[in-house]
Order: C-alpha cells, then sequence, then structure tokens
C-alpha cells in the first residue's frame, strides 16, 4: 500500500460518515455520535496528511503549490467544523452548516483523488509514498489519542 491508497481508504471512511450524518435528524444520540466520530476522524486525517503527506510535497518546488492550497482548505472545513461543535444539533441552522461542510470535504477528497495525488506521483517517488504510510498511520493515531 502507498500513500495514495492509504488516504483514499481514509476518504472513503469520511465519505460513508458524511452520508450517514446527513441522514440523521435532530439532537439525537445518532447523530451525537457519527458526528463525534466524522469531526475526530477528519481533523485527525488532515493534521496528519499535513505533517505527513503535504510536508513531503511542500520540499518540492513542483508540489508547493498544491499542498498550500488543500493545506488552506483543512484550515476552512476546521473552522466549520469548530462552528458547529458550538451550535444547536437540533437546529436547521446546524443542518445547513453541515451541508456547508459536507460540500467542502467532498470537494477536497475529490480534488485530492483527482488532482493532487497526480501531482504528487510526479514528485514524490515510489519509496517515498510507501514510507509516508507508516508515518501517516503513526501521526493520525496520536491525533486520535488528542
Amino acid at each position: 500500500m502507498d500513500i495514495y491508497e492509504r488516504l483514499k481508504k481514509d476518504h472513503e471512511k469520511q465519505r460513508q460518515l458524511i452520508n450517514q450524518v446527513a441522514e440523521t435528524s435532530g439532537d439525537t444520540s445518532e447523530r451525537q455520535s457519527l458526528w463525534k466520530e466524522l469531526s475526530n476522524e477528519a481533523e485527525a486525517h488532515a493534521a496528519a496528511e499535513e505533517q505527513t503527506f503535504y510536508a513531503a510535497m511542500i520540499e518540492k518546488p513542483d508540489g508547493q503549490e498544491k499542498a498550500r492550497h488543500s493545506i488552506a482548505e483543512h484550515k476552512e472545513a476546521s473552522d466549520v467544523i469548530k462552528e458547529l461543535d458550538e451550535l444547536d444539533m437540533g437546529s436547521g441552522g446546524w443542518l445547513q452548516k453541515f451541508k456547508k461542510l459536507q460540500e467542502m470535504l467532498e470537494h477536497h477528497m475529490d480534488e485530492e483523488e483527482e488532482e493532487i495525488f497526480k501531482r504528487a506521483r510526479k514528485v514524490l517517488d515510489e519509496k517515498v509514498a510507501a514510507e509516508l504510510v507508516g508515518q501517516f498511520d503513526q501521526r493520525k493515531q496520536q491525533e486520535l489519542k488528542g
């Protein structure tokens, strides 16, 4: 497995959680539980991705622009996650804000898979792409433990 397959695996999990949260309604224990899982997963994934995958890309002149763009998108999504944590889950405003986050995350994951991975494959050799998996997993576990 290389870093691209590993990140795609996380993206699939996030897409599944996004859809599950979107199917819930009101301030229920199900929504609370799924939201906590999704928000923790998205934040840990983004932090680990920045500290491993994007750190490696930024070292390469041809990788910097895409990496910086993605890191900026992570920050925007993180800000929306924080806003959602402050809102009443039962309100229409929460669902509206969640739909905004859903669009942001889906756009970001699609962009990574369709554009950024292509660029990364040109600037990172296969050995690095394989080594990044272990580093990513280790960082993500640290993030999830808080």
